[in-house]
């Protein structure tokens, strides 16, 4: 098989080989992968599916079986609170219980994928397989089966979109600077076209915009939030510099969120208070109106829901402002913002961390639009969250890095 394949090799093949080495496969051929992998694992097991993980994906992954008329006969989670419990008609039990039940006649696809998560895919096959369970997938392996009802979801997708494209990954990968960010997009790239969990790197953590080994703050900074959510970001700044910065500007369109922002800053001293604009705007290329779902969550999108609100530009709503350090983490439209903000880039050579997570391609995608907005800016891979999510691209002007 192709993942056991690259997997032997990947040991003695230095990573620039092997980025050449996974991009080798041919289009039909990862097609055929996709469509067969699931089915070649679970073989005989599949007729009755286990979820193992009863919470956000796993209700996805509940709801789109049901559309494709394969509803799983139990969830297992190691939650003690949700077990003995049915959600949507579907019962909740323990992995030993779920085990002691299904081990030997079902497949247990694990639905536990997210950025807080402290153990590993890996921990989670093997907790299954210990308790006696015999076939056990993560979900992504399902997701390819029936893209049309799963895919896309953020970083996760068909592989044999990302082949067509292996001359700009291979471009985005030569444009790192250490060899740490080089190890992580290798990583990411074997996710997102292998399902491989394992060479994704040890989450930074939050302060880490703040508090790392690229850049130093400035006593002076001027920090651009894009994609304020609740204010966390912001509360992360303010720990790590307390009253050492200029000013804060923070852009936040749902209103919902906007609240919860302006009531964390209500709590702040005057001082400090005064000191932070937040406006509720959306960002992209160019001025306009888009529909926006006001719903309090932390993955709305443009495009999507029913609102209208309003997008501007980055040159245009900063005015006068010096930004020195902008971050970008806008549930997809990172790349249009970035195209926005051109000018204040040039102008101002701000250090920049854009999340590239929140689609398959924004991995390679993402740092090549820096390249091309900051050429002369040195890049880093990042992450910020567990197995994927909150991966951030840095791009630090050479004058502000570390020695």
């Amino acid at each position: 098989m192709l993942t056991q394949r690259l997997s032997t090799n990947s040991g003695v093949l230095g990573l620039e080989e092997e980025v050449e080495s996974l991009l080798q496969e041919s289009s039909d051929a990862a097609v055929a992968r996709e469509r067969n992998e699931f089915d070649r694992i679970t073989q005989s097991y599949s007729d009755k599916i286990v979820l193992f993980g009863a919470g956000g994906m796993g209700r996805r992954m509940l709801a789109g079986l049901r559309r494709v008329g394969i509803p799983p006969v139990a969830f297992a989670d190691n939650n003690p609170a949700t077990q003995g419990k049915n959600i949507d008609g579907i019962p909740v039990l323990s992995p030993v219980e779920a085990a002691h039940l299904f081990g030997s006649n079902a497949v247990f696809v694990i639905t536990i994928w997210s950025s807080f998560s402290k153990d590993r895919m890996r921990n989670r096959i093997q907790q299954l397989e210990s308790l006696g369970c015999e076939c056990v997938v993560p979900a992504g392996l399902l997701s390819w089966k029936f893209p049309d009802v799963f895919l896309p979801y953020f970083p996760m997708d068909l592989p044999h979109k990302v082949l067509p494209q292996a001359q700009e990954v291979q471009a985005a990968f030569e444009l790192f600077e250490d060899m740490e960010s080089r190890e992580e997009f290798v990583g990411q790239l074997r996710f997102r076209l292998l399902m491989d969990f394992d060479r994704m790197g040890t989450p930074k953590g939050a302060d880490a915009y703040f508090q790392n080994e690229l850049f130093e703050l400035k006593p002076d900074e001027v920090f651009v939030d894009c994609g304020a959510f609740d204010g966390d970001t912001i509360a992360d700044f303010l720990r790590v510099r307390g009253s050492f910065f200029r000013e804060i500007v923070a852009y936040e369109p749902d209103h919902i969120n906007w609240e919860k922002l302006q009531n964390r800053l209500s709590k702040l001293d005057p001082g400090l208070r005064e000191r932070v604009t937040v406006l509720p705007f959306a960002l992209g290329a160019e001025k306009g109106v888009v529909l926006f779902p006001s719903s309090g969550s932390d993955q709305s999108r443009i495009g999507e829901g029913t609102d209208s609100i309003e997008m501007v530009t980055l040159d245009e709503s900063l005015g006068s402002k010096h930004p020195t350090y902008i971050k970008f983490d806008i549930e997809g439209a990172e790349p249009q913002a970035l195209r926005g903000a051109r000018q204040i880039i040039k102008k101002f050579r701000p250090v920049l961390a854009v999340s590239a997570y929140h689609e398959q391609s924004h991995l390679w995608q993402i740092p090549l639009l820096l390249a091309e907005l900051c050429p002369d800016y040195a890049f880093y891979l990042r992450p910020h969250g567990a197995e994927g999510w909150d991966l951030l691209c840095y791009a630090v002007p050479k004058e502000r890095l570390l020695a």
